[in-house]
């Protein structure tokens, strides 16, 4: 367990933090911002782990795996949220869900046949679209409920019809990137498919 596979570990505890602070920012004063601060540092620990995996501790068999997992319940764990709070649409979090269980399910095809696959390059870059654009809907969510606090209540609800709007866009962006990226790394790995099928 060397540093690399620990800021995997604690990326799914800040994950633990963020769902919290999300539930409790109708009752906790700044709890929105809090959840910001946790997403951002959970999102650090992923670009960390895997530049201290590749430089300096080198990759485990523990970190091929869980560091795209972890990435996995973090950023499903951001959307389904903004599914409860009314900004995301269920069908676009179906959608990446969807993509998620699929290339789990074509990496444990793999591991029947002795082999370890590795996040490609097409899903890092998905992930990191996904945590940039997770990052900015928290933005605007902390603004809302940390600093539009003592605002007129028609400029207030002008925000808050621009700030769903934007949401709503933000996320088919990231289910379309989502979709492409998924059906990249399937055809990268046709060749474990086909030998399995």
């Amino acid at each position: 367990m060397n540093v690399p596979n620990l800021l995997t570990v604690g990326r799914l505890g800040l994950t633990a933090l963020f769902l919290a602070a999300i539930a409790l920012a109708n009752v906790l004063p700044l709890a929105m911002s809090a959840a910001l601060l946790f997403f951002v540092v959970a999102g650090i620990t992923d670009y960390l782990d895997g530049y201290l995996a590749r430089n300096v501790y080198g990759i485990t068999s523990f970190g091929r795996l869980m560091d795209p997992l972890a990435d996995k319940v973090m950023v499903c764990a951001a959307f389904v949220s903004f599914t409860a709070l009314g900004l995301v649409p269920a069908y676009i979090v179906v959608i990446i869900i969807a993509r998620e269980f699929l290339v789990t399910g074509l990496r444990l095809l793999a591991i029947e046949k002795g082999l370890l696959i590795s996040a490609g390059r097409w899903g890092k870059h998905k992930t990191i679209w996904q945590i940039t654009a997770i990052i900015v809907i928290l933005v605007g969510l902390a603004v809302r409920h940390d600093v539009l606090t003592r605002v007129d209540v028609a400029w207030v609800a002008t925000y808050d019809m621009v700030f769903g709007y934007l949401s709503f866009a933000i996320s088919i962006a990231v289910a379309v990137i989502t979709v492409v990226s998924g059906y990249l790394y399937f055809a990268e790995n046709r060749e474990v498919l086909s030998r399995h099928l």
